[in-house]
């Protein structure tokens, strides 16, 4: 018997003695602790802080979030892995833990296996921008310029096998940009090199890129999803730029430890749904660049799938390992 499953026999016994056994109708009935695997500030905190605060309004008990950051989201997924699975530890999993880490670093956990899928929250867009000084306007512009200079265009990643670093790896694949990788701790620091001219282009998520192209310093291209975002309608998707299959997000879910019990993930789902559904809190996820995904568990733990197997096969081709 697998010791995660042990620890669940044994937890849900001595429920059972204790006269407490798990039950959807009182939970939650104390705290729960949500751990978000990103430092304070960064867009896994703030995801987990406006949902956490919604989900106390909702049930009346504190929702409180543990930032555990560290090792690209590893060690909080492993913290969650092994937590009693009674639905007071859950995890913000995101594109990180349960997408792109699976993908390039081996052997860490299993993002199906080891967790409860609860719910989806929302994604948002990435969007590839150039420094200022790099003379192209458009996407299939900044192709041909590229190519022709392969020394002058070098890209900036918050880490190797990050999702901004794949997705630049799986559009040079695709479009035969030689730029090279520039691997950086944060997207932030990626943007800050940018102003020395060591790197000419980054592919971050649309919230980190707003500040840097509000001020002028980078130009966008094209951002990644089905349709425009609301906050740069003038941006064209890559569909819309002649590049089909570019619809990664970076997402943001809730996920608990494997073994939760059905009663209390579809209750979790349900608050979250509704939460979703709220027009304020839609609004605080707009303002963050964020489109709202609400999904059942089984279409959630899909999405992972597919996630891990989409990014496992970008890092095959291009090579892309991390430690």
């Amino acid at each position: 018997m697998r010791p995660t499953y042990l620890k669940f026999a044994l937890v849900c016994l001595s429920a059972l003695m204790s006269g407490h056994a798990f039950s959807a109708d009182v939970y939650p009935d104390r705290a729960v602790k949500i751990i978000a695997p990103q430092a304070p500030g960064g867009g896994v905190d703030i995801v987990g802080r406006i949902i956490a605060d919604q989900l106390r309004i909702a049930t009346g008990q504190p929702f409180l979030i543990d930032n555990q950051a560290g090792a690209g989201g590893a060690i909080a997924a492993k913290m969650t892995a092994r937590a009693v699975p009674d639905g007071y530890t859950l995890m913000i999993g995101y594109v990180a833990t349960h997408g792109t880490n699976p993908a390039v670093k081996k052997n860490i956990y299993d993002p199906i296996k080891d967790f409860t899928a609860i719910g989806m929250i929302g994604g948002t867009p990435n969007i590839l921008v150039v420094s200022k000084g790099v003379p192209v306007r458009t996407l299939q512009e900044f192709v041909v310029y590229a190519k022709a200079n392969p020394t002058k265009v070098d890209y900036g990643t918050s880490g190797v096998g990050t999702l901004n670093h794949l997705l630049m790896e799986e559009f040079k694949s695709v479009s035969g940009v030689p730029s090279m990788a520039v691997p950086y701790k944060s997207i932030g620091q990626a943007f800050t090199d940018s102003i020395g001219g060591q790197i000419q282009v980054i592919f971050p998520g649309v919230s980190a890129a707003m500040p840097h192209i509000r001020n002028g310093s980078f130009k966008p291209l094209a951002i990644t999803g089905d349709q425009r975002n609301s906050l740069l309608p003038n941006v064209p998707t890559f569909k819309e730029s002649g590049y089909e299959g570019f619809n990664s997000l970076t997402w943001y879910g809730i996920v608990g430890p494997p073994g939760l019990p059905i009663a209390i993930r579809n209750k979790l789902n349900k608050t979250l749904a509704q939460i979703l559904a709220k027009p304020d809190v839609q609004k605080m996820l707009s303002e963050q660049a964020i489109y709202i995904m609400p999904m059942t568990p089984e279409r959630f733990e899909k999405y992972i799938t597919d996630e891990v197997k989409h990014w496992t096969e970008v890092a095959r081709v291009s090579k892309v390992e991390a430690d």
